[in-house]
């Protein structure tokens, strides 16, 4: 029309009032209030699936009316994701909450600087020194012996490796990352413990922290090796194909262009093993034997871990008990989060500084 002025103004389509959303949202969950509760067909839970339901629905009939079917149904989708982000995230926040309000009451000097030798059930102290050592020691050793074989292992499949061979492994790992962890446990148990530690040991099988590493690293290998293997085929090509241009051999290229690229992503990788494996209870109790003092030696002697140490307190009878399980927990992710921002921290850097 020729007196409308096209100003932005004009332009500009109508939006959805805050308020208007807001009350669609109550007048939603409170029908489904009504409606569950006066029935009795069920409890809070469905009350608020029924409003999520109702809301969306009245979402879409409302915000049609003023801004039009399209944007009514961008509108509600928008919502819709909203939503299922904010339901994915509870269960995290509530086991954040969960552990930080159950695992504080333990956090005191005590619980850090002792063990459970001679600890008994009236006992109201006692700690998870022991637990911690071994946790170090045993997740150390087996991230000494996984992240190379693993980083090795992905950087032949994605370089060199061709044909059956090849083939053959990638099968293989993916087998054995669905593998149970007992089962790498019973492997270690059936080969190191009872065969293995005998030549070492006068002819007697004998528990150890190393053997519990050992089952650690077969279950770390499948994750590194394939986080590893698709971080690397993420690499461009042309950064491959300018080093060989220049006469760069091939070792070197991975060792100073492909690797330096994909490091944020390989260490990424590697601390989702450290986590699988700090937190594995059944290949430590097998083949460690979870013991309740203090020792620093993982080849000699058992050892306990802070995964089986809160397995043993959640099963124990103690009224004491429970408190030291909650705030091992607590230790336990407290340990891998540090963990995790140290290795991230590190890879970023390194990566600037190249």
């Amino acid at each position: 029309m020729p007196e409308v002025v096209m100003t932005p103004d004009n332009i500009r389509s109508k939006k959805f009032p805050l308020v208007q959303n807001i009350l669609v949202a109550v007048v939603a969950f409170v029908v489904a209030a009504v409606v569950v509760l006066s029935t009795g067909i069920g409890n809070w839970v469905l009350v608020v699936v029924l409003g999520g339901v109702l809301y969306l629905a009245g979402l879409n009939f409302v915000a049609g009316r003023v801004e039009g079917k399209r944007a009514a149904r961008n509108r509600m989708w928008q919502t819709a994701i909203y939503t299922a982000c904010l339901l994915a995230v509870l269960p995290l926040a509530s086991v954040v909450w969960t552990l930080i309000s159950k695992g504080a009451e333990r956090l005191d000097g005590d619980f850090f600087g002792s063990s459970m030798a001679n600890i008994g059930a009236r006992d109201a102290n006692g700690g998870a020194y022991h637990a911690i050592i071994g946790t170090l020691e045993q997740v150390g050793i087996a991230t000494l012996i996984a992240v190379p074989l693993g980083v090795l292992g992905a950087i032949y499949l994605t370089e060199y490796g061709r044909g059956k061979f090849a083939t053959t492994i990638r099968f293989f790992v993916d087998v054995m990352t669905g593998i149970p962890s007992i089962v790498a446990g019973l492997f270690v148990l059936s080969f190191w413990v009872l065969v293995v530690s005998k030549w070492f040991n006068d002819g007697n099988p004998q528990y150890s922290g190393f053997a519990a590493s050992l089952a650690l690293t077969v279950l770390m290998l499948p994750t590194i090796v394939r986080s590893t293997e698709e971080m690397l085929r993420l690499v461009p090509g042309p950064l491959r194909e300018g080093a060989y241009a220049l006469g760069v051999p091939q070792w070197k290229t991975i060792l100073n262009v492909v690797l330096p690229t994909a490091a944020p992503g390989i260490v990424t990788g590697v601390m989702l093993a450290i986590a699988r494996a700090a937190g594995e209870t059944a290949p430590v109790l097998l083949v460690a034997g979870g013991l309740s003092r203090i020792n620093f030696d993982p080849f000699s002697g058992g050892q306990s871990s802070l995964a089986l140490y809160v397995y043993q307190q959640a099963a124990d009878a103690s009224k004491y008990a429970p408190a030291r399980a909650w705030t091992a927990a607590l230790t336990l992710v407290a340990l891998v989060l540090i963990l995790t921002i140290a290795a991230k921290l590190l890879a970023r850097r390194n990566k600037l500084t190249r």
